[in-house]
């Protein structure tokens, strides 16, 4: 990316396949977050953040459990190379494919992927289960970065047995064991992780590698707790995320200009904190 040119990074983007239309969980979701926008195609997402100076980290996340379709990782790779002065690539694998899932993961990032994003709730597994780690073992040697999504889940919001996704798996406490087993692998919690903000604030603060990145919901829904850390002992540790296209970034940055940060915590969390993780500098 050119950071010098960008007001801000983005750091969690998803791109959408065009298979979503009358997807029952899309349509949940987007009743959920209140998005009544058209679906981009991806090329579409590249002009958006590029009109608007914004940096971004994109993914399309391989889950079954929905029915909607990826978009190929090396699809996702090949725009961010096209649009390499905006775009980074992060890749999507279900760790839970075994020796498949190893040889992949090898496979992109030999490819240009610059870091991971996994879905728990969504590819229905424990982050800490002992089957994933030769998964993780192959990104902990590339000292790349990994996404989990963590807490409550918009996918499956109100949807009949939530749409068949069970939260359980979004604990951020999971994550913490991963910490331990790999403490050279930067590791993000994607989002505010109600009902477990607190878990995440102290793994965040404990653990050098975790950062958390603020996607997903509007600030302006954020817990006292979260702002307190962001203006002081994680101020270095949180990162602006949208959960675009649901959330776009407009809408984000508009409802974070009106929650109380402090003046000099707001270009850390808006890009500095980003740069330092997709630099290597973590």
């Amino acid at each position: 990316m050119n950071f010098n040119e960008l007001i801000a990074i983005d750091t969690h983007v998803h791109l959408h396949g065009d298979n979503t239309s009358g997807n029952a969980a899309d349509e949940a979701a987007r009743k959920y977050f209140g998005h009544t926008g058209a679906e981009p195609k991806p090329e579409e997402t590249a002009l958006h953040y590029r009109s608007k100076k914004i940096g971004c980290v994109v993914f399309s996340v391989d889950e079954q459990i929905t029915g909607r379709k990826q978009v190929a990782n090396d699809d996702v790779i090949a725009l961010a190379r096209e649009n390499a002065d905006i775009m980074t690539p992060f890749a999507s694998v279900d760790p839970m494919r075994g020796k498949e899932a190893v040889a992949e993961a090898r496979r992109l990032i030999a490819a240009g992927t610059r870091g991971f994003k996994l879905h728990p709730p969504l590819q229905q597994f424990h982050a800490n289960d002992p089957a994933i780690y030769p998964f993780y073992e192959v990104i902990a040697e590339a000292r790349l970065p990994v996404i989990f999504h963590t807490g409550h889940s918009g996918i499956g919001t109100g949807m009949r047995g939530g749409g068949g996704v069970r939260l359980k798996y979004g604990n951020p406490m999971d994550v913490d064991d991963v910490a331990v087993d790999f403490p050279d692998m930067p590791i993000v919690l994607a989002h505010p992780s109600f009902p477990w903000q607190d878990e995440a604030l102290s793994i965040c603060l404990h653990k050098p590698q975790v950062f958390i990145d603020l996607s997903g919901w509007s600030p302006k829904y954020f817990p006292q707790s979260l702002i307190q850390y962001a203006n002081t002992l994680l101020k270095h540790k949180l990162l602006f995320g949208s959960d675009f296209p649901f959330i776009t970034p407009e809408r984000w940055l508009a409802d974070f200009e009106k929650i109380a940060i402090r003046d000099d915590v707001r270009p850390l969390i808006l890009k500095q904190n980003a740069i330092r993780l997709l630099g290597g500098g973590v």
